[in-house]
């Protein structure tokens, strides 16, 4: 799918070029279009936020971004490798939330449509709890999905979602864990959460909002929160946020063709192989009640089997339910 506009071509073709100056007939024979365009491509990306210099004689260079901070829907896509995630943004500086965003757009947005932002002043968490999301702390995106499965289905995507971010920070040397059924853990405090939502008729989905969060720079939390939360610099890791999140949809597009085809191995072995909770006991927490279990397995469908203090096996379903460690956050 080719969604590019003469922007993006322009990026990049200087991008490609970076180490040297190129004339604006070059790029405007390689795009096939006049010169008068191309300058006019260059002022509206100078105005986002590029830090294009110009030479006469010479023609165009791309020095950067002027924001290290501002978030680049150019730069993602720039050498993206997937088909159809992420192949269109909509990038903010800030936004009440991706997910309200996406909701908004999604029924005439193709699928693997991204929203994403560097501050939400409306975030919202699992249970309708408060996710913090200040500006430049971290990045918090939403894809929009139109999967044709079965609405009883649809509850795994947010494990394919967990997976994903486990596997992504993985390759950049952060090893992280997940915690049943929606946050992911570093160091035994969470650094990003998921909040799936979807929108359907009576027998068919018209699509899944899968709205992700992720603490990247954060040196300090609310106290209501410090001793539960963390983030990715905290913990002594730096991640680029484009590099970051190129490689997540890249492996995200991998799990989730997947899951489409009904192949939830993989997810399933990191599942259990990465559980913060497995082989432990646990507390559940359901309707103000707090009960402790041990938490047995992850069954086929994603659901956290537990053992109750009988010695009886359940099967716990995302959403019911929140989980606690018996000390800690996990």
């Amino acid at each position: 799918m080719n969604t590019k506009n003469t922007k993006e071509f322009i990026i990049n073709i200087l991008k490609d070029n970076s180490d040297k100056y190129i004339s604006g007939e070059y790029i405007s024979q390689q795009l096939g279009l006049s010169r008068a365009s191309v300058w006019k491509g260059i002022k509206t990306l100078q105005k986002e936020g590029f830090n294009i210099t110009s030479k006469n004689g010479a023609g165009y260079r791309l020095e950067g971004k002027k924001k290290e901070s501002t978030l680049s829907s150019y730069e993602i896509k720039y050498n993206l490798n997937t088909k159809y995630i992420a192949q269109k943004i909509y990038s903010f500086d800030t936004i009440d939330s991706t997910n309200i965003y996406a909701n908004n757009i999604a029924e005439k947005s193709p699928e693997g449509t991204v929203i994403i932002s560097n501050e939400q002043t409306d975030g919202k968490g699992r249970t309708g709890k408060k996710w913090i999301s200040k500006e430049n702390d971290g990045v918090y995106f939403s894809i929009i999905l139109k999967p044709n499965i079965p609405i009883i289905k649809s509850s795994f995507l947010t494990q394919v979602a967990g997976a994903s971010l486990l596997k992504t920070l993985e390759k950049l040397s952060v090893k992280t864990e997940i915690k049943w059924p929606n946050d992911i853990i570093l160091n035994n405090k969470k650094i990003a959460g998921i909040l799936t939502e979807m929108n359907a008729e009576i027998d068919k989905i018209s699509y899944i909002i899968v709205g992700i969060g992720i603490n990247l720079y954060n040196s300090e939390f609310e106290k209501s929160i410090s001793n539960v939360a963390t983030s990715i610099k905290k913990e002594g890791y730096n991640l680029n946020k484009e590099q970051f999140l190129k490689l997540f949809f890249e492996t995200f597009e991998y799990y989730y063709d997947k899951f489409i085809c009904d192949d939830n191995d993989e997810v399933l072995k990191i599942l259990r192989d990465y559980s913060a909770v497995l082989g432990k006991d646990i507390y559940i927490l359901k309707n103000g009640e707090k009960k402790i279990v041990f938490a047995e397995n992850i069954d086929e469908h994603g659901n956290l089997v537990i053992r109750n203090s009988f010695g009886i096996l359940e099967t716990i379903f995302s959403g019911e339910i929140s989980i606690r460690g018996l000390d800690s956050y996990v």
